[in-house]
């Protein structure tokens, strides 16, 4: 009972992230703005509209 609850928490964490990072994304193609991503432990500055989800 206990493994089926974490899991289910653990996919819903899961899915509230990717949601968040997509809004993310999209708020900031409509602004023509840049995001500061890491890249394999190198730090980028990334236009908006070039991250593919």
């Amino acid at each position: 009972m206990q493994a089926t609850k974490t899991s289910e928490i653990k996919a819903k964490i899961l899915e509230g992230s990717k949601l968040a990072l997509k809004k993310l994304v999209s708020k900031k193609r409509l602004e023509n703005s840049y995001l500061i991503i890491s890249d394999n432990g190198k730090v980028i500055k990334k236009q908006a509209a070039d991250i593919r989800l």
